[in-house]
C-alpha cells in the first residue's frame, strides 16, 4: 500500500537524524488518519517525489499537533497519553522544531514552488495556532476571526497538501488548491460540532473540552445569537470553566432545543458540497468520495 511507502519515508527522514531519543519520541506520536497523505497520494500518484512530499506534509503536520498539545495542556491525542504529558513541554517543543526542521530541509530538494507553497502554509498555520490563543481569551463572537483562524491553523496545510500534489503532476493548481481547502475548513467545523456531539472515548478527550479550554466556536455562537439575555448571560459564565455535569447538560440541551448542531453541520457541509461539485467536474472520483465520507460522519 502507497501509504506504507509514506510512513516510510517519514521513518527514514527520522533515522538520518542519527538521534535514538528522537527515533524513539517519534514511535510513540499517533499517526491519526493521514488524510493530507490520501489527498496527495490520490492528486498526483505515487512517484519518489510525490512520495517525498506526502512525508514531509505529515512531519509538519505532526510538528505542529505537538506544539498545538502544549499550548492546550492537553494530556491525550488521538486516545493515548500525549507527548507533553508523558515527556513534558520543553521535550515537545522541542521535537516539534526536529519535525519541522527536517521537514523543511527536505522540501528543499523536491523543488522550490513545492517548497514555497508549504512553507508558507506553515506560517499560516503559525499565525492561525496565535489566533486561536488569542481568541480563547474571552467569549466572542467574532464569526468572521473563527473562519480566518479555522483557514489558518487546519486548512491551509490541506489546501497546501492539494495544491503541491496538482503542481507535481501538472493539474489545475487553482482547483486543487480550493478543493483543499474547502475540505480543511469543514473538516474543522466538523470537529468542533463532534466535541460537543461525541463522547469522551470516541473523542479521545473529555466532552466539550473546547469551551472549557476557551475556544468559542460555531454552535457556541450560533447559541448565543439565539438565546434570551439572561441564558446569554449563563452561557458566558461557563465559558473557560470546569463544567458539572448539569451546566454541561444545560449546553447540550440548548444546542437541541434550537437545532444548533444541525445548523452548524448545513454550513459545513456547503463547503463540502462545493469541493465536490468542483472534484466532480474535473472527473476526480476519488476526490469527491473523500470529501462525501467527510459529511457522512455519524453525530
Amino acid at each position: 500500500m502507497v501509504v506504507n511507502a509514506v510512513e516510510r519515508k517519514i521513518e527514514q527522514y527520522v533515522s538520518e537524524l542519527d538521534d535514538s531519543y528522537v527515533a524513539s519520541l517519534y514511535r510513540k506520536l499517533p499517526h491519526g488518519k493521514r488524510l493530507r497523505t490520501k489527498l496527495i497520494l490520490k492528486i498526483a500518484g505515487s512517484d519518489l517525489k510525490v512520495i517525498k512530499t506526502a512525508a514531509t506534509v505529515e512531519m509538519i503536520h505532526a510538528a505542529s499537533l505537538l506544539h498545538d498539545d502544549v499550548i492546550d495542556d492537553a494530556n491525550t491525542r488521538r486516545g493515548v497519553t500525549s507527548l507533553n504529558a508523558s515527556a513534558g513541554d520543553k521535550t515537545a517543543i522541542m521535537m516539534g522544531d526536529i519535525l519541522y526542521s527536517k521537514a523543511f530541509f527536505e522540501l528543499s530538494s523536491i523543488s522550490p514552488e513545492i517548497a514555497k507553497v508549504v512553507s508558507n502554509a506553515v506560517v499560516q498555520l503559525s499565525l492561525g495556532e496565535l489566533a486561536d490563543v488569542e481568541l480563547s481569551k474571552k467569549f466572542h463572537t467574532n464569526r468572521d476571526a473563527y473562519l480566518k483562524m479555522l483557514y489558518q491553523k487546519t486548512a491551509s496545510l490541506m489546501e497546501a497538501s492539494a495544491e503541491s500534489a496538482a503542481i507535481l503532476v501538472g493539474k489545475q493548481r487553482d482547483a486543487y488548491r480550493s478543493y483543499g481547502r474547502n475540505l480543511g475548513i469543514a473538516f474543522q467545523m466538523i470537529d468542533d460540532i463532534l466535541d460537543i456531539t461525541a463522547d469522551s472515548a470516541t473523542l479521545g478527550k473529555p466532552a466539550l473540552h473546547d469551551f472549557v479550554e476557551g475556544k468559542v466556536t460555531l454552535p457556541y455562537m450560533y447559541l448565543y445569537e439565539i438565546l434570551a439575555e439572561e441564558d446569554r448571560e449563563y452561557l458566558v459564565s461557563l465559558h473557560r470553566r470546569r463544567l458539572s455535569s448539569d451546566e454541561a447538560l444545560w449546553i447540550k440541551s440548548a444546542m437541541k432545543k434550537y437545532q444548533i448542531i444541525e445548523k452548524s453541520y448545513n454550513e459545513a457541509k456547503e463547503l463540502i458540497v462545493e469541493a465536490i461539485g468542483l472534484m466532480e467536474s474535473l472527473g476526480e472520483k476519488d476526490l469527491s468520495n473523500i470529501a462525501k465520507e467527510m459529511i457522512e460522519r455519524e453525530f
